[in-house]
């Protein structure tokens, strides 16, 4: 992990308010893994903190980011040209195990948590497990569906039905009744509490990657933690930093009741 300059080859709108950058970030690309994220610096001074950004792919020299207009920095991105840069650090955090080859896995990703299943799902698929994938959007404003199909069936739900299953994730992996023994996600906290509880009844385990406010990104500020059953070596009480322990963990570790929302 380390601070770069990474350049912008191109950043487009995808969907309303969901913009798709291209970096060329070589050292990032070499160590990335799915499931980890980079933070973007602005360019304002009035602005210190940085953008923390899931990683949705990677290619030999360059990261690809897909992320939704939230505020000031994330606009200011929204609006970079070609062959300008941007200050980035990372890869930073855990992200998901690697699996046995050959092993069912369920890739769920809600909202702006879809991003960074992509490149998981591809590296699955490269990796010879089955994949199955469920993407929870609000409505129709599908984003990414199509570039999970080349690495295993996608199945979509929308909060309105006007796309697929009406209803959220969980009532859609238990319709179709999709296996569980193996779970992977992100998304929103009560998709995730719903799926995690869903996957453990039903004998699965649940890998979920936490969205969060950050300050920092490197575990120095604790402005980012997460309620765990277990208490945390570093901070002696019972969380974890979702910045360095995370953004994913094992959803048998955490304590959903304290969870912030």
């Amino acid at each position: 992990m380390e601070y770069s300059k990474a350049s912008v080859v191109s950043v487009r709108e995808i969907a309303p308010s969901i913009y798709d950058m291209l970096l060329k970030a070589p050292g990032i690309a070499k160590e990335a893994r799915p499931g980890q994220f980079i933070c973007l610096y602005s360019e304002d001074s009035a602005h210190l903190l940085p953008r923390p950004i899931s990683i949705c792919e990677v290619f030999p020299d360059h990261v690809r980011l897909v992320f939704r207009i939230a505020g000031y920095g994330t606009k200011e991105l929204s609006l970079k040209k070609e062959g300008e840069t941007v200050t980035v650090l990372g890869p930073i955090g855990n992200g998901y195990p690697e699996f046995e080859s050959g092993k069912s896995i369920t890739v769920v990703g809600g909202g702006i948590g879809i991003p960074p299943m992509l490149y998981l799902a591809r590296k699955l698929h490269e990796n010879g497990n089955e994949v199955n994938v469920v993407l929870g959007y609000r409505d129709a404003g599908l984003f990414l569906n199509e570039a999970f199909a080349g690495y295993g069936k996608v199945y979509i739900a929308t909060d309105d039905g006007s796309v697929g299953y009406h209803g959220n994730v969980v009532g859609l992996i238990e319709t179709e009744k999709l296996p569980v023994d193996t779970v992977c996600a992100c998304g929103p906290m009560p998709m995730l509490k719903g799926l995690a509880a869903y996957t453990e009844a039903n004998g699965g385990k649940a890998y979920i990657s936490l969205e969060e406010r950050m300050a920092c990104g490197v575990g120095a500020c604790l402005g980012c933690i997460t309620k765990t059953k277990e208490t945390d070596g570093h901070s002696h009480v019972k969380n974890k930093r979702i910045c360095t322990e995370g953004p994913v963990f094992d959803s048998s570790e955490l304590d959903f009741g304290g969870a912030k929302r």
